[in-house]
């Protein structure tokens, strides 16, 4: 089966087609960066009308690329949600309409479920079952998964996303957009102990998160800085920050590891890069001799692999999942303990 995956949920457009047997042929994939770095944070509105600019020169190039005429192509897969709903519309609209041009059916998959695949697509795959943290911008999770589509979640932020709290601290650092490769690249040059930071729910006893205090300590530690925060001081505050980030990460990691009794832990989504958190999480991980497991760098942004890859899981277990009516809906908001699992 050949599945062809449309992800525009955000900034990046991803486009990709998947083998059942023979694997990833192809994929392409634009990042909106550049556009938004000037106004220091995704806006909606240019990222829908990029994404309907980008998306057929994209098309076309997997296609080239793979060697796959149109015909070949089994079924469709598109990010559903969540995400923004102008960008979301974008992909969903595309993906209806080659179905119609194609005759070939359709499925929405959700965004969280591709990036908690997407380490299924590395040369060392996990095995089911194990723990996830989804961790990017928009959200961070610690699931429980036993399979495609059986996913229990243990808990979440309550406010800020980690990845939300890496960008809004390095705006205040002036270190630009996207905050988190920025911040961690400054953060190597910190002296750990110059500054103490928070960490928020550390002791909690749960597997909840809350990263808006942590911002709100940096806030407070510029706004009392005397004078202008001089480049060492942003390197300090930086490393301050990153250290508590990924304490707080890791210990709810390997509490949830321990309170499941499983030893695999799978980390998805645009921090799962973060050199600090990846180099946390193997030495916590190796003491307590847990396997940890990562999506490939280029995988761990939004991208049309991992859609495709969830789309094709999903149609090998339930081919009954993709449809040929060629509506669609998206959704913005969508939990994924919500995923319904067809009959």
């Amino acid at each position: 089966m050949i599945v062809l995956g449309v992800e525009s949920s955000c900034d990046e457009t991803g486009f990709a087609l998947y083998d059942t047997q023979k694997g990833l042929l192809a994929h392409a994939l634009y990042s909106q960066i550049a556009m938004h770095q000037e106004y220091g944070g995704v806006v909606p509105e240019l990222a829908s009308r990029d994404h309907v600019r980008r998306a057929m020169p994209l098309l076309r190039q997997v296609l080239s690329d793979s060697g796959i005429t149109p015909q070949a192509i089994d079924a469709i897969a598109y990010t559903q949600g969540p995400g923004l709903a102008g960008a979301l519309l974008v992909g969903a609209s595309i993906a209806s309409g080659l179905g119609l041009a194609l005759d070939k059916p359709m499925l929405g998959v959700h965004h969280l479920e591709g990036h908690l695949l997407s380490p299924l697509l590395s040369s060392n795959p996990p095995e089911f079952p194990f723990v996830a943290l989804l961790v990017s911008g928009g959200h961070t999770q610690l699931m429980q998964v036993e399979g495609v589509g059986r996913y229990t979640l243990l808990g979440e932020t309550l406010d800020d996303a980690a990845g939300e709290a890496f960008d809004k601290s390095a705006k205040l650092l002036g270190l630009g957009y996207p905050g988190g490769p920025a911040i961690s690249r400054m953060a190597e040059f910190g002296d750990p102990g110059a500054y103490q930071l928070p960490r928020p729910m550390l002791h909690s006893k749960n597997f909840d998160f809350s990263f808006s205090g942590l911002k709100t300590a940096v806030l407070t530690v510029v706004k009392n800085h005397p004078g202008n925060v001089c480049e060492q001081d942003k390197a300090n505050i930086a490393r301050a920050f990153v250290d508590a980030m990924v304490e707080v990460l890791v210990a709810k990691c390997m509490s949830a590891l321990k309170h499941t009794g499983m030893k695999r832990l799978v980390i998805a989504g645009g921090v799962g890069a973060n050199k600090q958190l990846r180099e946390g999480l193997n030495a916590a991980a190796a003491k307590r001799r847990y396997q940890v497991f990562y999506p490939e760098l280029e995988f761990c942004t939004d991208n049309g692999a991992m859609i495709a890859f969830a789309g094709a899981m999903r149609l090998q277990q339930h081919p009954q999942a993709a449809k040929r009516d060629y509506a669609f809906s998206v959704r913005p908001r969508w939990p994924l303990d919500e995923i319904a699992i067809p009959a």
